[in-house]
């Protein structure tokens, strides 16, 4: 890949405009580019958009990368970024979970405004840059090899899953020698994955508003829902075989978040045309795509493109991708649901995770879910913490604990103080994490009110269990 064209120059950009008042936009990434990757030249924009953002602190409370940004200047002898080494912005990079809200939500000076910044994909750049410069860790790119693991896992998923729970002797084995957290809760795996309980699709529902509108929709599974969470793919297809829609489960290979995080972008930009080819014939057929997780969908639809933006077939698949929920949003306002639908007792919380908030939707999951008659739906925006690997390691984990923390007290505040009985979040790990930090808040709260911990499951989940399909 990286003996590919250069990356083609971008569109022309609007006119710059004071107060970012146009709709932001993003450049192409030019991964492709050795300048890219020429850590002097990374070093000066960061020096640069560090001091921008140091002159505006509008960001202190979003994550860790902020504040001890703030903190590094402030702590030199001239409060500028000028006193701040070079060598210390490793420690604002490390604590970025690349989750976009900064760009989103709260920097005034993203493009078309003239300081032209994007926060997010310069982090993206520089860890890019150190991982050319042989800068890899290790424990993290075998954790992010989510399709080999999951495959070795597959045939002893009991065992491994036994093996690795909280409170197993070789999860302290695992964090003195590889530095995975002992505490953090893992991931389980499955004998059976999603592929294999889908290998025959269910037949649409006759009966169902959308049955003869010919919608036809292909579910990415995504690696974590196939290995790890299969019950979501199997409540996508219920849920849409009720609706009268054809679905087929389809999971050419992962997506590549684990390696963007790293910055391994060719890796990332080879997955992206795989998967988009894979994805070529189920579009010609008339299938749309629905991704059955946040992280995956924003992938898809937003971060491919910029990398590959001369790729038709990658064009072609971010224009027909949808998220689980805002597909059957989408449903429900063409056709309406198909009756059945059981209220929930006792509430749901839905953690609105900060890669679908960046995918500009709007918050699908919670309108989703407020089509279940009379049950109390209550959302949740802000970031969990978790940021993958970031709330695993030994290393970052306290600051995953520390980001998550207030919003897991904003969780146990829901329901009149009683906390919900269901707890969701368009991000699995985001919702097993907030999920384990809610124990804690729980057990150490004084309110004798609230109930227990809730059940932790995706929002299509909570949809198919109220059709009593689950």
């Amino acid at each position: 890949m990286a003996d590919g064209p250069k990356t083609p120059p971008p569109a022309p950009a609007p006119a710059p405009t004071e107060g970012s008042l146009g709709a932001p936009f993003r450049r192409p990434i030019a991964w492709r580019d050795e300048a890219y990757y020429d850590m002097a030249a990374v070093e000066k924009e960061m020096e640069r958009v560090f001091d921008i953002c140091a002159g505006c602190r509008r960001c202190f409370n979003l994550c860790d990368s902020f504040p001890k940004l703030f903190d590094l200047v402030d702590e030199t002898p001239t409060g500028e970024i000028d006193g701040v080494a070079k060598a210390d912005y490793a420690k604002v990079a490390e604590a970025c979970t690349l989750c976009d809200m900064c760009f989103l939500t709260k920097c005034p000076y993203v493009p078309p405004h003239e300081f032209d910044l994007d926060f997010p994909h310069l982090i993206l750049r520089y860890r890019a840059a150190r991982r050319k410069a042989g800068d890899k860790d290790f424990v993290r790119e075998q954790l992010g090899r989510t399709d080999r693991n999951g495959k070795l896992a597959k045939p002893i998923a009991g065992l491994a899953n036994f093996a690795t729970k909280q409170g197993s002797p070789l999860r302290g084995l695992m964090e003195a020698i590889a530095g995975i957290d002992a505490e953090a809760v893992l991931p389980k795996y499955h004998s059976r994955t999603a592929t294999d309980r889908l290998a025959k699709a269910l037949t649409p529902d006759p009966a169902g508003p959308a049955y003869g509108h010919h919608r036809k929709v292909a579910l990415y599974a995504t690696c974590f829902v196939d290995y790890n969470e299969p019950d979501t793919a199997v409540a996508a297809a219920e849920v849409l075989a009720r609706q009268g829609v054809e679905a087929k489960l389809v999971y050419p290979e992962c997506c590549g978040m684990p390696q963007l995080e790293s910055g391994d972008l060719a890796d990332v930009a080879g997955r992206a045309e795989r998967v988009a080819k894979a994805f070529e014939p189920w579009l010609d057929q008339g299938y749309e795509v629905a991704a059955l997780t946040a992280s995956c969908g924003l992938m898809m639809k937003f971060e491919w493109p910029l990398l590959l933006p001369e790729n038709a077939a990658v064009q072609r698949l971010a224009k027909a991708t949808r998220d689980i929920s805002e597909y059957v949003v989408d449903l429900s306002k063409t056709y309406g649901l198909a009756p059945g639908l059981q209220p929930v007792e006792g509430g749901i919380t839905i953690h609105h995770a900060c890669h679908a908030r960046a995918q500009n939707m709007g918050a699908k999951s919670a309108e989703m879910l407020r089509l279940i008659p009379d049950t109390l739906v209550e959302l949740i925006e802000r970031c969990s913490g978790h940021g993958g690997t970031f709330g695993v390691m030994k290393e970052t984990r306290p600051m995953a604990v520390k980001v998550g923390r207030p919003t897991a007290k904003q969780i146990a505040a829901k329901n009149g103080g009683k906390g919900s009985a269901e707890l969701c979040s368009d991000c699995p790990l985001a919702c097993k994490h907030l999920g384990q930090l809610l124990s804690v808040e729980t057990k150490t709260s004084s309110n004798e009110g609230r109930e227990q911990t809730p059940r932790q499951s995706h929002p299509i989940e909570v949809l198919a269990r109220a059709y009593g399909a689950m």
